[in-house]
């Protein structure tokens, strides 16, 4: 099994590693400062913490490592780039407190079949103390949070985009399938000079001319790209032709797998992106719906959650001895979109309800009326009225090309929205 910590990287998708437990203090000859962010420091020994940490998980995945130098340099770059999201978070007052917390560290226990304390124990057999990775991932929280408002929230996708998109793979043919690729990054400033340019365009030449003398492309990723990948190897993961950046997916239209690019230009540097694997998809978009009623009572300032349970166990008596559910939602239930329709929630299909609603719903046969089912908003009783098959392929279209464009979009806007961090901040190394 994967230990804990790299799943926990690869599941939230973030693009920082975690801090170390390592406090600040006054720095002495054994902790000197090896880096300062605005007004923090980093110290060597949260950095040592780091690359120990990150040794472990590249030897995991029978990663060949760099030089001790060149992984460094890596590790101590994402550190600072957490340290400045991490102060940005601080002034726009993002918090999590401790209810999210703990919801999140449940779900991640639940994904790896554990229980919270066998989740403790595989993370001690990791080396990791728990307090330390719940303060981690609520960092890692933040960081999410952080760049969902900063940067993911203020992409625009506009029906022309979504329209072209559509006919224009309605002209060529859509290209179907997934793709594994890895990526290297030549990173270049914003504003960057022509020399700039010139050396950052040659020192990938150089990257390239290594990987095709035998050098490993994940090892070289590690010690030279500027991506948030790099301590993946390079690794971007399996993603859908579509959802690819254009500068990518151009270039890999027509390649067999294992192929590497030229230096591919954009506003943010010089890229060399390598195709690991290709697969198809499912195209088959037929899904089952359930035409669904409910009444909701949930807990409120005068009423726990047990009374509001034992509210709705006397409602569902009322329904099973023959009153009309339609009414008795119409007087009771607290769902204010559906309450005065009778509860009716029309037809559903599987991601549209939360995850305890669906799971009810799906196993109760046409007609039969659920026991009370607890949510976040509070206890259901829910029955089926009927179920049919659905062609839902338009809807998945335009999903996807919806993803697909955002998906094009998020990747340059972060980067640009780093080097805008970077570059408004005071950073001083000292390696």
């Amino acid at each position: 099994m994967k230990t804990v910590f790299r799943w926990i990287i690869v599941s939230l998708n973030m693009f920082v590693l975690p801090a170390t437990n390592a406090a600040l203090s006054v720095p002495n000859s054994l902790d000197r400062i090896v880096a300062v962010v605005n007004d923090d420091v980093i110290t060597s020994i949260e950095l040592e913490s780091e690359v120990s940490n990150i040794k472990k998980q590249l030897l995991a995945q029978n990663t060949r490592l760099p030089s001790d130098a060149v992984l460094k340099k890596q590790i101590l770059d994402r550190m600072i780039l957490q340290r400045l999201q991490l102060q940005r978070a601080e002034r726009v007052h993002i918090r999590v407190d401790d209810e999210m917390l703990n919801r999140t560290i449940n779900n991640i226990a639940a994904q790896n079949n554990l229980s919270i304390s066998g989740l403790r124990d595989a993370l001690k057999t990791d080396g990791i103390d728990y307090a330390v990775f719940r303060e981690n991932i609520r960092k890692e929280i933040i960081i999410n949070q952080l760049q969902q408002r900063q940067v993911f929230n203020r992409i625009t996708i506009t029906k022309q985009e979504i329209d072209t998109f559509l006919a224009n793979q309605s002209l060529k043919g859509a290209i179907k399938g997934d793709y594994n690729v890895a990526h290297i990054l030549i990173a270049i400033p914003e504003g960057a000079n022509a020399e700039q340019i010139s050396n950052a365009k040659i020192k990938a030449e150089e990257v390239i001319e290594e990987l095709k003398n035998g050098a490993d492309f994940a090892q070289m990723a590690i010690a030279v790209s500027d991506g948030q990948h790099a301590l993946e190897g390079g690794n971007l993961g399996w993603r859908s032709f579509d959802a690819l950046p254009t500068l990518f997916s151009d270039w890999l239209r027509n390649q067999q797998v294992n192929s590497v690019s030229h230096a591919i230009r954009s506003p943010g540097g010089f890229h060399i992106i390598k195709l690991l694997g290709k697969r198809t998809n499912d195209e088959q978009h037929i899904v089952q719906q359930s035409h669904v009623r409910h009444i909701l009572v949930g807990p409120n300032e005068l009423t726990t959650s047990d009374e509001a349970r034992n509210r709705l166990v006397k409602i569902r008596e009322r329904i099973v001895n023959g009153e009309d559910f339609s009414k008795l939602a119409k007087l009771h239930s607290e769902d204010p979109g559906s309450a005065e329709k009778g509860g009716d929630l029309g037809w559903v299909e599987p991601g549209m309800m939360v995850l305890q609603f669906e799971k009810a719903y799906k196993e109760l046969a046409i007609n039969q009326l659920s026991e009370p089912v607890q949510t976040q908003y509070g206890w259901h009783i829910i029955e089926v009225l009927g179920t049919r098959d659905h062609d839902n392929t338009d809807k998945v279209n335009l999903k996807k090309a919806r993803d697909s464009i955002r998906a094009r979009k998020a990747e340059p806007a972060l980067q640009n929205w780093f080097r805008r961090l970077r570059d408004g901040s005071f950073i001083e190394t000292r390696l």
